[in-house]
């Protein structure tokens, strides 16, 4: 093995014990208990990610690739705004009856917790989440707003989207996920997610402009 792989290794080592110990203890979680779950050391903890802040960080980003990277693969090109929308928003319920959909609320909880004790970590993981949430806005980007076509989505109009669907969706996946939200399929989702951007796709500054 070359010390590039054993780098590789033992960073997603750490990553897979931090999940596991961060989700059921949260901030209280000890890097110690996280590096011998690992199978490693805590200077192997500072020596990858310079702290355990920012092996947190480092965790929620290597949790959010993948979601993106489907996200992207089930929003394909061609669509307008409202059909990107659409699409994303089945998706997202999909998720919502995944096997892991339990532990990714449990997660979600829990980083909440541990920004609200520490906030140095909340203004780190704030900062990570806006940088994953680009790809949506890449995503949106240029998209007609509507079958007719007309104006394509300006990234500014794409960002106060991706802002406002982030919000709908992780309220209604918490709901759905804890039996709150009885009758919320893919199409209570998508058109919920389809009328908050026929309002929200329209900068109201360019309205006025």
């Amino acid at each position: 093995m070359t010390r590039a792989e054993a780098k590789e290794r033992n960073r997603r080592a750490l990553l897979d014990a931090a999940f596991q110990v961060v989700s059921r203890d949260g901030y209280r979680a000890r890097l110690e208990e996280i590096a011998e779950r690992a199978d490693l050391t805590t200077g192997a903890v500072y020596s990858l990610f310079g702290s355990k802040n920012g092996l947190v960080v480092a965790l929620v980003a290597d949790h959010l690739r993948p979601y993106y990277e489907e996200i992207e693969q089930a929003v394909p090109a061609g669509l307008d705004l409202l059909e990107a929308v659409d699409a994303f928003a089945r998706y997202y319920r999909r998720s919502c009856d995944g096997p892991d959909a339990l532990s990714r609320m449990s997660l979600q909880i829990t980083l909440l917790d541990m920004a609200l004790h520490d906030p140095d970590l909340g203004s780190r993981l704030a900062t990570s989440i806006r940088s994953q949430e680009e790809h949506l806005v890449a995503l949106f980007t240029g998209r007609p707003h509507g079958p007719h076509g007309g104006r394509a989505v300006t990234p500014r109009q794409a960002q106060r989207l991706t802002t406002a669907l982030r919000a709908l969706f992780v309220g209604l996946s918490q709901g759905v996920t804890l039996g709150l939200a009885p009758g919320a399929d893919e199409q209570y989702f998508a058109a919920a997610a389809r009328a908050l951007a026929s309002g929200m796709a329209r900068d109201p500054e360019e309205a006025t402009a």
